[in-house]
């Protein structure tokens, strides 16, 4: 390991931001542009040498490889993790476009919420992960989320609340309970998990997280984020009214003015329930 590479996973080990997949997928990404460096030919850097023109180079040969703009945002925002733990956040422009990356495009084609069959759902033979699948279903949680969910913190009566060590970017969060169903789920987990998480005592995050995957896949249960998916839209509709154009609702060019603010102010209140800060990023869920 040379010496760039090690400063770096010391660094991502002393400022543990974000969830442990988070975290995870800094050190990795860390890792690999360290490794991009030296093959371009700045050798003997440690963490301390980042500056504008490693910056530069490797925006140009991301570019030149056509990497998606999702794909060179995420690798920016690790660098700009690099760059602020260094004191030296400002070699890289908060803004996105002073770097000519367009913005991202968020409105796909289709729908891609998925539901809960209910006879693969009971292949499902771990009750926890049972439980973090109809969450996920019920409240529109990430897959860590769920896994790491505990009921006896997270339930306030009307809403639940969850912790930013359990959510992408370390960003809190709560989401509205607005139904019975909600409720009953709510209820099942803390029967199930007590005092503690969907996690086993006896297990870790990462283990459980096998289980998890290993479960899904011999229930023939895949994409299980679009549980996301299927909370955003259904939430949408009971904001607004009506269904969103992923659905087969309206597009938002055929609403009415009025309808538009509805359809704005539905939008910034699921946005914030699934825990994204960019409006735009509802179109991925909804359609335009």
């Amino acid at each position: 390991m040379d010496d760039l590479t090690y400063d770096l996973k010391q660094l991502c080990r002393r400022n543990k931001d974000g969830g442990a997949m988070t975290q995870a997928q800094r050190m990795h990404s860390l890792a690999s542009i360290a490794r991009q460096l030296k093959e371009m030919g700045f050798c003997n850097m440690r963490a301390t040498s980042l500056k504008g023109t490693h910056v530069d180079a490797l925006l140009e040969r991301w570019q030149a490889e056509k990497l998606s703009v999702g794909t060179i945002k995420n690798r920016l925002s690790h660098l700009r993790y690099w760059a602020q733990k260094i004191s030296k956040a400002g070699i890289i422009p908060a803004d996105n476009a002073k770097l000519g990356i367009p913005q991202r495009q968020y409105a796909g084609s289709g729908s891609k919420a998925r539901d809960l069959d209910g006879a693969r759902l009971d292949r499902v033979t771990d009750a926890h992960v049972h439980m973090s699948l109809r969450l996920q279903q019920a409240f529109g949680l990430r897959r860590e989320e769920s896994i790491k969910f505990q009921p006896a913190y997270a339930d306030r009566g009307d809403h639940i609340a969850l912790k930013g060590s359990w959510c992408k970017g370390g960003r809190e969060r709560t989401v509205p309970i607005t139904t019975a169903e909600q409720r009953a789920v709510l209820g099942q987990a803390h029967a199930l998990a007590g005092s503690g998480s969907l996690i086993p005592a006896h297990k870790s995050y990462i283990q459980q997280r096998h289980v998890y995957d290993g479960q899904c896949k011999a229930a023939s249960l895949s994409a299980m984020h679009g549980l996301r998916h299927a909370y955003a839209q259904t939430r949408y509709e009971a904001l607004t009214g009506w269904k969103p154009p992923a659905a087969g609702g309206p597009a938002v060019r055929e609403l009415s003015p009025e309808q538009c603010a509805v359809d704005a102010e539905a939008r910034q209140q699921i946005s914030r329930e699934l825990g994204h800060e960019r409006i735009q990023v509802t179109s991925v869920y909804l359609g335009r």
